[in-house]
């Protein structure tokens, strides 16, 4: 597994640079809040590692998706993620393939992320299972799981392990990685080891239980020995 750590400024990116993926975005507009390009710029300088940029929770637009991913892909990002913050597998696939486009047609080297919500059903959104095969149809490279709603609750208040370890299994078999997120402590490291995706992406965990407190680079560090 890799540790994708989630900053919301440049100075908040110094303390988390032991992790694997530095994830910028603004999480006060939301799960996957979009920041701004000169911040993704000066955090890929200052990172010498992979950066992910979130572009946002999408209503069902993938024009203004579109035009989004090639923006932080422009801005510096190696992986660009949008959440799929509505229902329907075929708008799903055209959103994404939109994005995966918009990226791949002039960074082909890029990757793209397309999130689903483990509280979906309270949400109202699509379900992970068909947002992943939704991505794989239109040639993205990592399905992910975040929770939609901030309020304290994991995604393993969600989908139990059995749920997860058969989301990452049936997204291998569909040639894409799997990220895990939302909400996730140390406790539950030994669960995300069993399950085994490819990379975990918190905040709060490494903030000391709190996603609106700043990263504390010990937690960091603690996270990726637990990892390791």
């Amino acid at each position: 597994m890799r540790l994708l750590v989630s900053p919301s400024s440049i100075e908040e990116a110094r303390s988390a640079l032991a992790a694997d993926i530095i994830d910028v975005k603004k999480p006060s507009e939301g799960s996957l809040g979009a920041n701004f390009p000169w911040v993704i710029r000066a955090i890929k300088e200052l990172a010498g590692k992979p950066v992910s940029a979130a572009i946002g929770d999408f209503d069902y637009k993938p024009g203004g998706a579109a035009l989004a991913a090639y923006g932080a892909a422009c801005s510096g990002a190696d992986y660009i993620k949008v959440g799929l913050m509505f229902d329907g597998k075929e708008k799903a696939f055209e959103l994404s393939q939109a994005v995966v486009k918009a990226v791949k047609d002039e960074f082909p080297e890029k990757i793209v992320v397309i999130a689903a919500y483990s509280d979906y059903e309270r949400l109202g959104t699509i379900s992970p299972f068909e947002a992943a095969e939704a991505a794989a149809e239109a040639g993205a490279d990592v399905a992910m799981i975040d929770t939609g709603m901030k309020d304290g609750k994991s995604t393993f208040s969600f989908m139990d392990t059995e749920m997860l370890a058969a989301y990452t299994a049936e997204n291998r078999r569909r040639g894409l990685d799997t990220a895990l997120a939302g909400s996730l402590t140390f406790e539950d490291l030994n669960a995300l080891r069993s399950i085994d995706p490819e990379i975990i992406g918190v905040r709060g965990m490494v903030c000391g239980g709190d996603r609106s407190c700043t990263i504390r680079p010990e937690l960091v560090e603690k996270a990726m020995a637990m990892i390791r």
